[in-house]
């Protein structure tokens, strides 16, 4: 009887444990500890990433609870519950990184599919009709950055960080009108970061589409090591419909491998201008920037050099010669378009911060 009883009261304890287990979701009304390397846990600091004006909300109207310690489930639940790639994916994790494979079971069970990210990533249908050139590309590419309120804007965001940009003009040999290019054009001087939840858009990329589904699994990896690394709750970083964040849209594995802590106080933070700014000149410097170098100079006409292109305005081709500074900030997006507005960004907020700031 004795035998009987226990084995009862051993039943109970079990049942119990397990709906509670299957009733966690967010961890809404959980206390607790974050996972960190090795198994253990870490208890977690109040967060300050993003800025509080970045999580008042977030896109889709998705009403996330506020971060309140870890996720905690038994069992992986939710719209990817059926996921045999997702269920591996958190084995791999589990196994390779030591996280708990209860988090990453709570974790997951909140992600959301956000459909528009599959519309996004998805290619359109190819067309039967044979391309037609786009005269004027460059001309309309070009009027989205250099306006008279891009220009003014990162006047005063020079203005506001001068110190920081040429601190990290300095210790990295970077140009420093170029670090605010780039700002410019990727995020209108922190205007524009994105609202999409990154954990939901890598979610959905590495699940829920084919064409870049393995790259975009290899960033999810990289976000949530990030995110464990730098004590982020995972739900809160917000940023484009690929991931990329922060004032130089960094995706997880730049952040990983090229984001400095600049401001010393502990944690990468790249919605922190401070923290931007060094990490977007160590990413020049890394991929091998040349101080006080030339980037682009204009062509008198068609040139049979590779390091010639052309650009289609509205009155006609520009023929530019290009130099390796040209191709750093092709790292950044492989675009002759892309990286001429930097440029050209670059040289025109520098124009007028000279002239604002004489000295």
């Amino acid at each position: 009887m004795a035998k009987l009883a226990h084995c009862k009261r051993l039943f109970k304890w079990t049942l119990v444990i397990l709906l509670v287990g299957c009733a966690t979701e967010r961890g809404d009304n959980d206390e607790g500890s974050y996972p960190v390397k090795g198994n253990t846990q870490n208890k977690v600091p109040s967060i300050t990433y993003p800025s509080d004006k970045l999580t008042q909300q977030n896109s889709n109207s998705i009403n996330r609870p506020p971060y309140l310690g870890n996720y905690e489930a038994l069992v992986l639940t939710g719209v990817y519950a059926n996921s045999i790639a997702l269920q591996k994916f958190i084995q791999y994790m589990v196994q390779k990184y030591g996280f708990s494979q209860t988090y990453l079971n709570g974790l997951f069970s909140t992600a959301h599919r956000l459909d528009y990210v599959i519309r996004l990533e998805s290619p359109e249908a190819p067309s039967t009709e044979p391309s037609k050139p786009q005269p004027g590309s460059w001309t309309r590419y070009r009027n989205k950055f250099l306006t008279d309120a891009h220009i003014s804007n990162g006047v005063e965001f020079w203005r506001n960080n001068a110190e920081s940009i040429k601190q990290a003009s300095v210790t990295y040999g970077v140009d420093p009108e170029y670090i605010v290019g780039i700002i410019g054009v990727e995020t209108y001087f922190g205007k524009n970061f994105g609202k999409t939840c990154i954990f939901d858009a890598l979610t959905t990329l590495s699940f829920d589409t084919q064409r870049r589904s393995k790259y975009f699994m290899s960033e999810l990896e990289h976000f949530l090591l990030m995110t464990r690394d730098e004590d982020f709750d995972p739900l809160q970083p917000q940023g484009s419909w690929a991931g990329a964040m922060g004032y130089g849209q960094f995706m997880p594995s730049s952040f990983r491998s090229l984001a400095v802590d600049f401001n010393k106080d502990g944690r990468r933070d790249l919605w922190h201008p401070k923290d931007a700014v060094g990490s977007i000149a160590n990413y020049f410097s890394h991929n091998g920037w040349q101080f006080h170098s030339p980037v682009t100079k204009r062509a008198s006409g068609p040139v049979n050099d590779q390091a010639v292109i052309e650009l289609s305005t509205y009155q006609g081709s520009e023929f530019w010669y290009t130099y390796p500074n040209f191709k750093v900030i092709k790292k950044y997006n492989n675009s002759n378009k892309y990286a001429m507005a930097v440029h050209q960004l670059a040289q025109a907020i520098k124009l007028r911060y000279q002239q604002a700031y004489p000295g």
